[in-house]
């Protein structure tokens, strides 16, 4: 049994919703199983050949589907990769390489030269946020412009929820999606369908559960690059304020925006992201 997931029959659950939600890929793509030392790598590569990379890092329980909404955009403009992370519910090895050491900038070094990428701009996502993170302050040089929506590892994890959550099973009025929704702050109900992808993986999957490395000061002053940093004022996941205040004082050419009234999922930021990367 991978050990990723709680059984076997939940593995095949997970990754037949998987690869249904691939099916609806917008754009044309090309598939890749990229050899490294975590395992093979999976990414879904579409755009112009002769574009400019993108390359892109999805949330914590999560996989290329990530950006059914993003992808038409982005791929008008960029060669874009969508990379499924190690460990995570994809198409990708079941490793998991340990935060805070360079295992993760080393996996991410052998999936960029499998790729023949030398340099590129990013976009991630919460998880996927910390490895760009990571990825940006190790490789200097290497990441042209970061545009990271809740990313982990500046402000504070916040463990409120999860302490509301046991509370509600042991009283019974709690269960999987309504952890889901007080998590994400998916509350509208034409996100309905978003939310139901997320309590079946989780289901069945086995997420990360150690605290993130927090980057320091003096690391986050080292990214140099343009950096566009987005945020939900209701997040209850990450203290949102605190990364922001922290990427504004820190990150020399960043742009930070809080969305009023937005949990852990920040959803429906294509065209901010599209003008961010353009600029």
């Amino acid at each position: 049994m991978s050990t990723i997931y709680k059984s076997e029959a939940g593995a095949r659950a997970v990754q037949e919703q998987y690869r249904e939600l691939l099916r609806a890929w917008p754009v044309p793509f090309e598939e890749r199983h990229v050899p490294t030392r975590e395992g093979d790598t999976y990414v879904r590569i579409s755009g112009p050949e002769d574009a400019p990379p993108l390359v892109l890092l999805h949330g914590s329980g999560a996989n290329s589907t990530n950006w059914l909404g993003d992808i038409a955009s982005w791929a008008t403009y960029f060669r874009t990769y969508s990379i499924d992370i190690v460990g995570e519910p994809g198409g990708s090895a079941p490793s998991r390489p340990k935060l805070g050491t360079e295992a993760v900038a080393l996996w991410l070094d052998d999936v960029l030269a499998g790729l023949d990428i030398s340099e590129t701009a990013m976009v991630a996502m919460s998880l996927g946020g910390w490895h760009a993170l990571d990825y940006a302050i190790r490789r200097p040089g290497r990441i042209t412009r970061l545009a990271l929506l809740c990313p982990g590892g500046v402000g504070r994890q916040r463990y409120g929820w999860m302490f509301k959550s046991i509370l509600a099973k042991l009283t019974g009025r709690g269960d999987v999606r309504s952890s889901a929704r007080l998590v994400t702050g998916l509350d509208d109900e034409h996100l309905e369908p978003v939310l139901d992808t997320i309590v079946s993986t989780f289901t069945h999957f086995t997420p990360r559960t150690e605290r993130l490395p927090v980057f320091t000061d003096a690391q986050l002053r080292t990214l140099t690059m343009p950096v566009l940093v987005i945020v939900g004022d209701r997040d209850v996941m990450l203290d949102s304020a605190e990364t922001a205040r922290r990427i504004t004082a820190s990150v020399p050419n960043a742009t930070v925006e809080v969305l009023p009234g937005v949990g852990h999922a920040v959803l429906g930021q294509t065209e901010t992201v599209t003008k961010f990367l353009r600029a």
